[in-house]
């Protein structure tokens, strides 16, 4: 633990994303002592640049962003410690956290663990995020895609939705398939067909980047897309809060009420660890809901004495 971080504290946050950051900057300039532990694996820090976060017109990459609110909150004495959390305990004083160089205590806990993309199998996978060939997310650049040739890889019948979801915005959508074993109904075919989305049956056998594009090979063919849609799922960082047995739904997304407290009392969760639509700004907003309503349950713990 780097010098002058507290073993106990008001509240722990654990997750240095921008739900984490949020409500580390909140809880501070409530004047209480907050301490966020980070294992600097933030999904939001390898956005290639966030075009939708309100107040950066031409858009800002996600690593700037991280950074300038993790400054923002720093300045008003919230404290950091790096490491991955490998275990969250109730303790009859609250809650005890403990990673590979320390361990803190702290009556509330709030967690902002996020999710993290399973990604396809191709070289280059790094740099081709980092160029927006690869995405993940329409909802966040979906506008991005107007016009544009885009593809979408599956791995359900479900993931059709996402091409859908992309027709809005351009005519030129093909749907690849993961796996020879899935399969559309009559009635989604015709969705397809009536979208005027295209559909490769032959599963993808390989994925490479293409200068500035991704070319996906399938059967005996290769389509090249200006960008491909990884909808292959995601693994949702939710087991510390499920080990203590909070409720959670069919995908680990950890189900809150309206002030963002999970079914364990004192425990916390925002951002895409919570159930919900991952977005930044979707993060944030709860976050600072989240750290008022930590701010004022620290009040009534300290009033019971």
């Amino acid at each position: 633990m780097p010098a002058g971080a507290p073993t106990h504290c008001d509240a722990l946050v654990v997750g240095g994303g921008p739900g984490g950051l949020t409500a580390a900057l909140y809880l501070a300039r409530f004047r209480r002592e907050v301490l966020l532990i980070d294992d600097g694996a933030s999904r939001a820090a390898r956005i290639p640049r966030s075009h939708n976060y309100p107040g950066f017109v031409e858009g800002i990459p996600g690593i700037e962003l991280v950074a300038a609110m993790r400054e923002h909150a720093a300045r008003y004495g919230a404290r950091f410690a790096a490491g991955r959390v490998e275990a969250l305990e109730l303790t009859p004083r609250g809650f005890l956290v403990r990673w590979a160089e320390g361990e803190a205590s702290a009556p509330l806990a709030l967690l902002a663990t996020g999710v993290a993309d399973i990604e396809p199998s191709m070289p280059h996978l790094a740099q081709a995020v980092r160029q927006g060939a690869l995405r993940y997310c329409p909802v966040c650049d979906g506008y991005e895609a107007i016009g544009r040739s885009v593809g979408v890889i599956a791995d359900s019948a479900a993931d059709l939705h996402e091409a859908l979801y992309l027709r809005h915005f351009t005519e030129r959508v093909t749907l690849f398939v993961a796996s020879a074993e899935l399969r559309f109904a009559e009635a989604e075919r015709r969705r397809m067909e009536e979208a005027g989305i295209r559909l490769v049956a032959e599963p993808v056998h390989a994925i490479g980047l293409d200068g500035a594009a991704v070319r996906v090979s399938h059967g005996s063919a290769e389509t090249r897309c200006d960008a491909l849609y990884c909808a292959l799922g995601l693994e949702v960082h939710s087991g510390l809060a499920t080990a203590l047995g909070a409720l959670h739904d069919d995908d680990g997304s950890l189900v809150v009420d309206a002030h963002h407290r999970t079914s364990i009392e004192g425990l916390y969760a925002v951002g895409d660890v919570a159930k919900g639509l991952n977005q930044i700004v979707v993060a944030t907003g709860g976050a600072a809901i989240a750290a008022a309503s930590m701010h004022l349950a620290l009040q009534t713990l300290a009033a019971s004495g």
